[in-house]
């Protein structure tokens, strides 16, 4: 059992006493510990294959903040290296694969997912809640199949997403062939992690806003709508996280998830009137406002929590990640100001 369950209630829309909070990319290189255990690793693909240094990365944000959930510290693309994607991380450019998917024939070339290779995942899962004595819940996570198929067909990260574009218009067909494997795969990933000891998932669809809605409709909802309806889970919330929510607010609602997460281009209170009481709600503050005065962080914070208001249902997060020139002394700000300003 979780001794802090309130992350946990938010999400089922249970009784809280106050707001729950945790951040996405809460463990990252604006804390000095962080960058002293990459150093360590070397690079940060042996990094986040390193169950010791993965698991103490993950576990800093509760040390250091005191937030309400711990996400375990690993990668979106770790997955890929199963199926036969060959990639590495450039200093200053990202991922960047060996064997990007430029024709239809390439996806035939894919492996099937094998658990085996991603066994550390699953240790990474079980040492966060030993060395947390479980005090707060372990959030396990994926990419979206969008986009973890963009980065497969672009080879990197990109602004404009052109090879991907032009593989889905020409090769419609092909392209649901290569959403609908990926789904298979964290389908199976996912589930392996709740066994582990995941007490929740989230689905990362950080480039579904470069779609249309037409697009999104056709490519980015099924695939999730099918991996959250094969998920064997005892009460484990799934959260859907997609940046530039707001063109598809009419269409989130069909992946059926516990929990909608949005970025800051979106006013909460309007996702609310949407979504619940069927689903809570994750987010939205704008994250470059941790750059502004704390009198500002406090204000911006003020008004997320009030545009909610005293309902269960919300989880206070980042729109999207923290950045590695934030400082710290904010960020712990902001959790502390959200504590004390939610008290029902």
């Amino acid at each position: 059992m979780v001794k802090n369950d309130l992350f946990l209630r938010a999400c089922h829309r249970e009784p809280i006493e106050r707001t729950p909070i945790w951040l996405m990319r809460q463990a990252g290189r604006y804390m000095k510990e962080y960058r002293d255990l990459r150093e360590k690793a070397g690079n940060f693909k042996n990094f986040y294959k390193n169950v010791e240094l993965a698991v103490k990365a993950s576990i800093l944000p509760k040390k250091i903040l005191d937030i309400d959930a711990t996400i375990i510290f690993s990668d979106i693309l770790t997955p890929l290296e199963s199926i036969g994607m060959r990639f590495d991380f450039k200093e200053g450019e990202g991922p960047v694969f060996e064997n990007p998917i430029n024709s239809p024939q390439d996806i035939d070339k894919l492996k099937p997912f094998n658990r085996e290779d991603v066994e550390y995942v699953g240790e990474i899962i079980k040492g966060v809640n030993q060395e947390l004595s479980h005090e707060i819940p372990t959030i396990g996570f994926c990419g979206a199949p969008f986009t973890l198929a963009a980065y497969m067909i672009e080879g990197k990260g990109s602004k404009d997403f052109k090879k991907t574009k032009r593989f889905m218009y020409n090769h419609p067909q092909d392209f649901k062939r290569l959403l609908d494997k990926i789904a298979d795969m964290l389908i199976d990933y996912l589930n392996f992690q709740i066994e582990s000891g995941a007490d929740a998932v989230q689905i990362f669809d950080s480039w579904a806003g470069h779609l249309s809605p037409d697009s999104y409709r056709e490519f980015g909802l099924n695939p999730i709508k099918k991996i959250i309806s094969n998920l064997k889970r005892d009460k484990q919330p799934v959260i859907h996280f997609t940046k530039g929510v707001c063109g598809f607010l009419d269409d989130i609602t069909e992946t059926e998830a516990d929990v909608y997460s949005v970025d800051w281009m979106v006013d909460i209170s309007k996702v609310k009137e949407k979504v619940y009481p069927k689903a809570s709600v994750q987010g939205n503050l704008d994250p470059y406002v941790l750059y502004a005065d704390y009198s500002v962080i406090e204000s911006q914070a003020k008004k997320i929590l009030d545009s909610w208001g005293r309902d269960s249902g919300h989880i206070f997060n980042l729109g999207h990640g923290l950045m590695p020139d934030m400082e710290v002394d904010k960020v712990k700000f902001l959790v502390d100001t959200v504590k004390r300003l939610s008290v029902r």
